[in-house]
């Protein structure tokens, strides 16, 4: 079994078939499972302060790297504290990869009138162009380890390929190779002590590729794994199919 980052742990409380109730503990406190993560973009949850947040019973919020690095910057947290101190939020916090963003605006921008896409990738990472101001920028999977770390989350997410739901099988195939080989370039970067890594297993809805994938990433030492390449597309239908 792969030891995790000091600081994290998984219980077992309590399984009913497949169903499992747990608590994951983090320096920031125990997450109890399965648990909502609401979603602050920019490292808080819009229109509410953090004690209204943690009102809800929520003890994890999940923070957008993509968003975060562009404005205000990774630079600019990490020298006000980190997320935790630039947000006020006690309690745990997770921080995407950006490679959700790489979909998205693959397609190109609804805001703007230019159809053309935001985003290209290679075997290197993602080049993005800012929706904000149209400067370029590159993430890869060693560059989304570093920016993560910058902004200080307990939990960071390794930079991951996400086809789209409708994608056919080759490209769906070819997604999770590289997301495999990434995989193996994040743990190998530096990363703050601490912080946790998670892998994140893509496969589509494809059974078979998401529990071979599940199984290849589980080999390797994360220090957990998150289902990635879900409500991007397919219907829902067939991701519940997949999910069971």
């Amino acid at each position: 079994m792969i030891p995790p980052t000091p600081g994290f742990a998984f219980r077992l409380l309590a399984q009913d078939g497949q169903a499992r109730r747990g608590v994951l503990s983090t320096p920031h406190g125990d997450v109890e499972t399965p648990t909502f993560m609401p979603v602050g973009t920019q490292g808080s949850v819009k229109t509410l302060t953090p004690a209204e947040v943690a009102s809800t019973g929520a003890r994890i919020v999940l923070g957008n790297t993509y968003h975060l690095m562009l404005r205000p910057g990774a630079d600019a947290i990490a020298r006000l504290g980190g997320l935790h101190a630039f947000t006020r939020w006690p309690h745990a916090m997770l921080t995407d990869s950006g490679g959700f963003q790489a979909y998205s605006l693959g397609a190109g921008s609804e805001a703007s009138a230019e159809p053309r896409p935001l985003v290209g990738a290679t075997e290197d990472g993602f080049t993005f162009k800012s929706h904000l101001d149209g400067s370029t920028h590159v993430l890869t999977p060693e560059e989304a380890v570093r920016v993560q770390g910058l902004i200080g989350a307990d939990i960071q997410m390794q930079l991951d390929v996400c086809p789209p739901g409708d994608s056919p099988r080759p490209t769906v195939e070819a997604a999770v190779a590289r997301t495999t080989r990434w995989a193996r370039r994040a743990l190998a970067a530096t990363r703050p002590e601490g912080q946790a890594l998670f892998g994140i297993v893509q496969g589509g809805c494809f059974a078979d590729l998401r529990r071979a994938h599940a199984a290849e990433l589980g080999a390797l030492p994360f220090d957990g794994l998150a289902l990635g390449g879900f409500s991007v597309g397919e219907p829902i239908e067939r991701m519940l199919e997949t999910l069971t």
